[in-house]
């Protein structure tokens, strides 16, 4: 483990159970401060539950944990005090307009007026709500309401926040507004939490992840490394007809090349380190076979890649062309 500033989360052999079902299962982890570690897996994975133990919601049935320095077992209200959160569920005061409630919010943090005042506006210009105006929240939309809790939870500019699926329902405009908001956050020395079920989310804003699966941690690793594990650069072919799909896949043989006839797709992973002659070959072979290519891309893995490889299941070639 590292030094305890340079640390802002640890946990080592955390578990908790749930009417005889494993929600945790001896987690350890370890959060550096200043970055955005990401919480990977499938649904029941363990994710929200890591995260409300962390945030002092719910108590684990063994394991330590520290989150900026104190123990979240003996000393939560000295660790909430340094949090911030923004779960699944949107938790705002409906009778309230949305002004009003970042002013009580920030009251509530014990923020100076001047500071409420200085925070509260630009909150709620990036979030786009000050259109809203003085209208109750009760007559905001869903996504409205969402981008309101994300607003609340980024008031006292905490020291760690914990975002759980905070992008789910928000439109591509506000969903980047949030990405940059993070990014200005962990800038100015914020640690952050972030569970999402949207991997290219992981991908643009995690330093490091750890992907849960049956409530273990079943790798860990920077998005690159994660990558790197599960795939290799593949190059995709398009063809004209199925026909010509099968005569390319007969000649491709020895490049080990994945064909999904029914979407004339071809995939060949480029295994080696000269992808530009990996290329050059497989298109020559394409042309001693007289076939027809409509089109090629070289495609690098992601994140959905290192989702299927470690669930175990394969992936469609449709799914691979990112075309």
């Amino acid at each position: 483990m590292g030094r305890t500033d340079s640390v802002a989360i640890t946990a080592n052999g955390v578990s908790k159970q749930f009417e005889g079902a494993v929600g945790l299962d001896r987690v350890d982890l370890e959060v550096p401060t200043g970055t955005v570690t990401s919480l990977l897996g499938p649904n029941g994975a363990g994710k929200t539950t890591m995260v409300r133990i962390l945030s002092t919601l719910l108590r684990p049935d063994s394991g330590m944990i520290r989150v900026a320095g104190h123990d979240v077992l003996r000393e939560p209200e000295r660790v909430r005090a340094l949090i911030g959160l923004t779960g699944q569920s949107v938790a705002v005061d409906a009778k309230l307009s949305g002004p009003e409630n970042l002013r009580m919010f920030g009251r509530l943090n014990r923020l100076s007026w001047p500071v409420v005042r200085e925070r509260s506006a630009p909150l709620l210009e990036t979030f786009e709500l000050d259109r809203a105006g003085k209208r109750a929240v009760k007559t905001y939309s869903g996504g409205m309401r969402r981008k309101l809790d994300l607003a609340l939870s980024l008031m006292a500019q905490p020291r760690i926040l914990f975002l759980d699926e905070p992008t789910t329902g928000l439109d591509p405009a506000s969903r980047h507004a949030l990405w940059d908001v993070i990014g200005s956050l962990v800038r100015q020395g914020s640690t952050v939490m972030l569970t999402t079920q949207y991997l290219d989310e992981a991908d643009a804003l995690a330093d490091s992840i750890v992907f849960l699966d049956g409530g273990r941690v079943i790798a860990t690793g920077t998005p690159a490394e994660l990558k790197a594990r599960a795939a290799s650069t593949q190059l995709v072919l398009t063809m004209a007809s199925e026909p010509d799909a099968v005569r390319l896949t007969t000649g491709l043989e020895g490049f080990h090349a994945v064909a999904d006839h029914r979407t004339v797709r071809i995939a060949v992973p480029a295994n080696g380190g000269d992808g530009l002659n990996e290329l050059r070959a497989v298109l020559d072979a394409a042309l001693r076979t007289d076939v027809d290519v409509e089109s090629y891309t070289v495609r690098e893995p992601d994140l959905d890649d290192v989702y299927f490889h470690l669930t175990g299941h394969a992936r469609p070639v449709e799914m691979k062309d990112a075309a």
